[in-house]
């Protein structure tokens, strides 16, 4: 079951460093009456989603495409909502394949074999954005609809042993997460590829949004102070990811440059919404038939 109002808020996080104004606002305790305890989730928002629906966390900070994709796509996820908007930047995935290997984006089309933490996950969705924008979605072997062989390796450490031992060919993760493996010689860059649109949305268990739980409004707006801290706190905020996550400080502010997180969590951009199903329609991830309908509920 969901926690209840008297017990803490679980809240599921990918413990990279886009995590960082959570942290701040809890060490700050900006999260006010409301206790919040972290659970990380190192792959992804795949896992998250399932761990929703098993109550295991009651609030989850992930992928806008893995959310959105698991509520419209063919899981028809009922069991969570999408309450609130954290990060206004797209994100910029990195294209990586083994360090000793010879292969590019070019051919990975028709048969590759693409390495992905979970089936709905980001690592997932954008295999198909990378496929739309190549124009292989419709080209791959034997007609199917996946432009590429998946294979599920759940997280970032299996990944990049696939591809040094030809389990698979390519896999794509955050850059600035990837980039460190680069720098070691581990697993080397091929390609990049960004989000059509901005990167990270906040979700709630179902019944705890129905019932208006007090613990929701709570954390968001203690997580709104959280990133008004960051903003203002340039230092301090390279300082915890430096100290807390396996980023240099040269690569955290390099990140801190581009990272746009919004104003006001509470706030989601319905349009925005709605451009992420119509680009999940074209990658063939969502029906043709879907709308926004069922995707946000308005937290206050």
């Amino acid at each position: 079951m969901a926690s209840t109002p008297s017990e803490p808020l679980r809240v599921g996080y990918v413990p990279e460093h886009f995590s960082t104004p959570l942290h701040l606002a809890q060490l700050h305790k900006y999260y006010a009456s409301t206790t919040v305890t972290f659970h990380p989730f190192p792959s992804g928002t795949g896992h998250m989603i399932q761990s929703l629906k098993s109550h295991e966390i009651d609030v989850a900070v992930g992928l806008t495409e893995g959310w959105v994709a698991g509520i419209k796509g063919s899981a028809k996820a009922s069991w969570y909502k999408v309450i609130g908007q954290y990060v206004a930047s797209p994100l910029c995935w990195a294209i990586s394949a083994g360090a000793n290997r010879d292969t590019t984006v070019e051919s990975l089309e028709g048969n590759g074999k693409v390495g992905i933490s979970r089936i709905g996950s980001g690592s997932y969705i954008m295999s198909f954005v990378l496929a739309k924008q190549n124009g292989w979605i419709f080209r791959s072997a034997e007609g199917k609809k996946e432009p590429f062989e998946f294979v599920v390796l759940d997280n970032f450490k299996r990944l990049r042993d696939a591809v040094n031992s030809g389990d698979a060919d390519a896999f794509m993760w955050e850059h600035f997460t990837s980039k460190k493996f680069y720098d070691s010689g581990e697993i080397k860059r091929i390609g990049e590829i960004y989000t059509p649109w901005p990167s990270w949305l906040i979700t709630a268990d179902t019944g705890l949004v129905e019932s208006k739980d007090p613990r929701l409004i709570d954390f968001l707006d203690g997580l709104n102070k959280g990133i008004a801290h960051f903003k203002a706190n340039h230092d301090e905020g390279i300082t915890w990811i430096t100290s807390n996550l396996e980023y240099s400080e040269e690569d955290a502010k390099e990140w801190r440059k581009g990272v746009r997180f919004v104003d006001d969590v509470k706030q989601v951009d319905l349009a925005m919404v709605e451009n992420v199903i119509d680009i999940l329609k074209d990658a063939g991830v969502v029906d043709r038939s879907e709308n926004t309908d069922g995707v946000v509920v308005t937290i206050d």
